[in-house]
């Protein structure tokens, strides 16, 4: 069988988690289909650098050059399906392209776009709706990575049931561990300008991941508990409302802002902080708090249903946007030490229900059935 993905995202320079899920399922993929007799085609826009350039012996490498910014799968992948169509074809983290084969599967991560239209472009946010209603009236397959996602497409687009598969995500185990080597964990924590003790959050910094609620949840912990002499650590790239976080942010003393950093660091802050809180609004997964929990680091969330999905008894939840429940958390774990090893040991133990195999043969099943 021959079998087509789309690894243009993969491809990515900068990733963030829909780039990294198209990355590693295409790595995991190569790995179980090495010594198969299905054949695969890897089309891109750009020559595949780095580890998705070695590839097997059945597995091959079709650049389809496109010179403009956009519309790369929308029409110059729709043009190589005129031509040389494969049986299957597998779309990991983007639309489906005019034309395709019958067979054709597509991952929907989130429609965050329906739920919070004010945090898309106009023309972005219009542009998603019509593709991924076409997607779920033509795909032959929808995967997603939770059954929260799975009801979305069924409440929103009337999708059946049948059509849509649930397939949760991984993280990558070799970089998200516990570190033992506390001198390195001193040492990047230095070199970054960061100081223990810390709060930490990780993901867009956007009003959508709930930002608002952790900025008033720390200042409110500032003014009311001045023994706890803690630090707020945001990493991520500026997102929707950003200027509202920005002007929030700047009442606030002991607030580190570091900007995106490389997949390779995260698991130093991970590993050096006190609690990882993740507010968010709406999520498709939550691959963050995966991470946090892989790298012994308790979690706080916002108490939203594929958070609890994906986090289950390993992870303390606080009422979603309600700050002051968020404060009461944070006090709760960091006046409890038994507590907090005990969700530690919790998400050592949570986490081993994920992983980028198991996500991969399960697509694999998914593609060849």
């Amino acid at each position: 069988m021959l079998i087509g993905i789309d690894a243009s995202r993969a491809n990515r320079e900068v990733k963030t988690g829909v780039e990294w899920y198209s990355y590693y399922l295409i790595e995991e993929l190569k790995k179980i289909t090495a010594n198969t007799q299905d054949q695969f085609f890897l089309y891109t826009d750009k020559k595949l650098k780095g580890d998705l350039s070695k590839l097997p012996k059945n597995w091959k490498e079709k650049r389809l050059f496109w010179p403009f910014k956009y519309f790369w799968t929308k029409i110059r992948l729709s043009l190589e399906m005129l031509k040389n169509k494969p049986d299957v074809l597998f779309i990991p983290s983007h639309v489906l392209p005019l034309f395709f084969p019958k067979k054709t599967v597509i991952t929907i991560h989130d429609l965050g776009y329906e739920r919070y239209p004010e945090a898309y472009p106009k023309f972005f946010r219009f542009y998603l709706k019509k593709n991924y209603q076409l997607a779920c009236r033509l795909a032959e397959k929808i995967i997603v990575p939770s059954n929260f996602t799975k009801k979305e497409l069924i409440t929103l687009y009337k999708v059946p049931a049948e059509k849509i598969e649930v397939v949760n995500l991984g993280y990558n185990e070799k970089i998200f561990r516990k570190i033992d080597e506390k001198e390195k964990i001193e040492n990047f924590l230095k070199k970054i300008g960061i100081k223990k003790p810390y709060l930490l959050f990780v993901g867009r910094l956007e009003i959508k991941k709930g930002i608002k609620c952790l900025l008033q949840a720390y200042k409110f912990l500032l003014l009311n508990y001045q023994s706890l002499d803690i630090s707020l650590v945001l990493v991520g790239k500026p997102g929707y409302g950003y200027n509202e976080i920005k002007n929030l942010k700047s009442k606030i003393k002991n607030l580190i802002e570091v900007g995106h950093l490389n997949q390779d660091d995260l698991p130093y802050l991970y590993n050096g902080a006190e609690i990882f809180i993740f507010p968010s609004l709406y999520e498709g997964f939550g691959m963050p708090v995966l991470e946090a929990m892989a790298c012994g680091c308790p979690v706080i969330a916002s108490d939203i249903e594929v958070l609890k999905e994906v986090g289950n008894d390993a992870v303390l939840f606080f009422k979603t946007d309600d700050f002051k429940d968020l404060v009461e958390k944070i006090k709760k774990i960091l006046e409890n030490q038994k507590l907090k090893e005990q969700m530690i040991q919790k998400g050592f133990k949570r986490v081993k229900n994920f992983s980028w195999q198991k996500c991969a043969q399960r697509t694999l099943e998914i593609l060849l059935k």
